[in-house]
């Protein structure tokens, strides 16, 4: 009776063999699964960052034209011995703009599969499945290259081995050099661009598999000028040229992330000084240039004002509440966040990345 099952199985599934079949079958959904989980990393719609959104880090700029948007626009340049760089590090303190340069990688390599992974994308619970999600992930960016693989936070899969380190860490760490040493593999239109704030806890097979290591520092004087300008945008502001170079004297020390804080910062600054008024006045909307009563604006004023109404800023009418306007940003506002906040990176920390600058590395 058993036997009649078995046969009357093999001949639904059409398997002749001892259910070799069946484990294909296995086999192929699980790469079907896998595929999946690592499919979700791709990038589909575009960050939208340019590269002159990017303030300064000139250096590090070329180096990824290099890399991913001249091979691509182009491929004839690239012949013979003449080969784009296949691995580049970004490092640097927290908050630099290394993430913020591969969002404007993926926006400007229109033609490139971009992947955005972490080591969460990778680590699995169960033994095994990690290094087949690594060998996935460059199997599925061989498919669609030229493939542009982003690792944020590449220390907390790559770093050093030791002793004590678990066999399964150690498992996922091997095949991910292999992987990217591409052995067996046509890896050719594939960029590793992996970044980091702690490069000394990469281990060394690593290290020197990303052929350039370029160091993203502390915005200077200029670049900050930049990033505070490119922040405030097209938010209603009276700041100017000197505004900007006093703003950008102040930041010394301070990260890209640090000034974008400090720009969030300051335009709630208005929003703070309307909750704190106790009186309001009624003026015409400038921004339409009409006199129709219909048309005006509530703002807050001095109590002296003579066309004050002392009211706080919950007492305007409901219908009214559309009509209120903040102040527009001005220095004063940067000024009283700046007196109370501090840049997030220690000299220490800078210290140590110059040093590893020099030893193994380059400016960006």
């Amino acid at each position: 009776m058993l036997n009649q099952q078995k046969k009357k199985q093999k001949a639904k599934t059409g398997s002749s063999g001892d259910g070799d079949d069946d484990f294909d079958q296995d086999d192929d959904q699980d790469q079907i699964k896998l595929k999946g989980a690592i499919s979700q990393a791709i990038v589909i719609e575009k960050p939208n960052v340019k590269w002159d959104d990017v303030a300064g880090l000139e250096t590090a700029k070329q180096l990824l034209k290099e890399a991913v948007i001249l091979p691509i626009k182009f491929p004839q340049l690239f012949q013979g011995k003449r080969k784009p760089w296949t691995g580049i590090l970004l490092y640097g303190p927290p908050g630099t703009g290394k993430s913020y340069l591969a969002k404007a990688v993926a926006t400007e390599a229109n033609n490139s599969t971009f992947f955005s992974v972490s080591s969460s994308d990778l680590v699995s619970k169960y033994v095994g499945e990690s290094e087949k999600l690594v060998k996935q992930l460059f199997d599925l960016a061989r498919e669609k290259k030229p493939s542009i693989i982003f690792i944020d936070e590449i220390d907390s899969l790559g770093a050093k081995r030791g002793e004590h380190e678990q066999d399964h860490a150690r498992r996922i760490k091997t095949e991910f050099f292999i992987q990217m040493q591409g052995v067996g593999k046509n890896s050719e239109n594939i960029l590793i661009l992996g970044a980091t704030n702690c490069p000394w806890d990469l281990d060394s097979a690593l290290r020197r598999r990303f052929t350039k290591r370029v160091y993203i520092p502390l915005p200077d004087k200029d670049a900050r000028k930049q990033i505070f300008r490119i922040h405030v945008g097209d938010s209603h502001n009276m700041l100017n040229d000197n505004d900007y170079e006093i703003l950008a004297q102040k930041t010394n020390g301070f990260s890209g992330s640090d000034i974008a804080g400090v720009v969030q910062d300051a335009l709630m600054e208005p929003i703070r000084t309307m909750q704190l008024a106790t009186h309001f006045k009624r003026i015409p909307n400038l921004e339409n240039q009409s006199d129709s009563k219909d048309d005006m604006i509530w703002i807050p004023c001095s109590p002296s004002d003579n066309y004050g109404m002392k009211m706080s800023l919950l007492d305007i009418p409901i219908e009214e509440q559309s009509k209120v306007r903040a102040e527009p940003l001005c220095v004063g506002h940067f000024l009283r966040v700046l007196s109370k906040v501090k840049p997030s990176v220690g000299k220490e920390d800078i210290q140590k990345h110059i040093q590893w600058t020099q030893e193994f590395g380059q400016e960006g």
